[in-house]
């Protein structure tokens, strides 16, 4: 089994609804993505998953968030944008547009340096 990896980021804001602190007012993120998907097979030059290719993929997800205010997105009008939700939709958007043969793993959302959520279906 291969595990590729692609990392990318966006800028955004949002805020969480009935949160008891800061959380709840306006504030903004460079949030960091770790998309990681599966495959056992390779093609006839030894390639998994070509790297650009997984780019091409994950890209236009990403950038529906980028420089967005989050809550306003369809999605997160009635679910808060969390970093938990917000991982698990992009897990299941990129996992939509995935070849066949190419299974999502995991997905790991940084809101800062510190925090991060790791979210992957079994």
């Amino acid at each position: 089994m291969y595990t590729i990896a692609y990392r990318t980021h966006f800028s955004a804001s949002h805020h969480v609804r009935d949160y008891p602190g800061k959380c709840k007012n306006l504030h903004g993120h460079n949030w960091k993505i770790k998309v990681e998907v599966r495959t056992k097979r390779k093609d006839e030059i030894g390639i998994s998953v070509d790297f650009k290719q997984l780019k091409k993929i994950v890209k236009p997800v990403i950038d529906r968030f980028d420089h967005k205010y989050l809550n306003d997105l369809d999605h997160f009008k009635k679910k808060n944008p969390t970093a938990e939700n917000i991982a698990e939709f992009l897990y299941q958007e990129i996992d939509n547009r995935l070849p066949e043969n190419v299974k999502m793993h995991k997905i790991t959302v940084w809101e800062t340096d510190k925090y991060s959520v790791t979210y992957q279906e079994e």
